[in-house]
């Protein structure tokens, strides 16, 4: 990763628990939509709104395949990821960072 945009984006999709959820179950093996919703118990659009979060991130892809019934499946894997957040890096994000000043100031 190169900019802060970037870390922001990573940072607000892991800001919610059950994106760190599906992270963590994508990072064991790829899942189709249907079998993810499942796994996490909750609706498929609400699970599209949070893959759309991770995809956003840059941290998932999805791909689609045509099943033996001849069904078409989305499925979803975790990209390879490291981060190492150190104090060095959190300097050179704020300086990248654009000050904002409101006019209370």
């Amino acid at each position: 990763m190169e900019s802060y945009e970037a870390y922001v984006n990573l940072f607000d999709a892991f800001s919610h628990p059950m994106r760190i959820k599906i992270a963590g179950i994508l990072a064991v093996e790829r899942k189709y939509v249907s079998e993810l919703a499942k796994l996490m118990q909750m609706s498929r659009p609400l699970l599209y709104m949070h893959l759309k979060k991770l995809e956003e991130a840059l941290l998932v892809t999805s791909s689609y395949e045509i099943s033996e019934s001849g069904k078409t499946m989305k499925y979803y894997e975790l990209k390879p990821l490291s981060i190492k957040l150190t104090p060095d890096l959190l300097i050179k994000l704020s300086q990248e960072i654009p000050t904002v000043i409101s006019k209370n100031d």
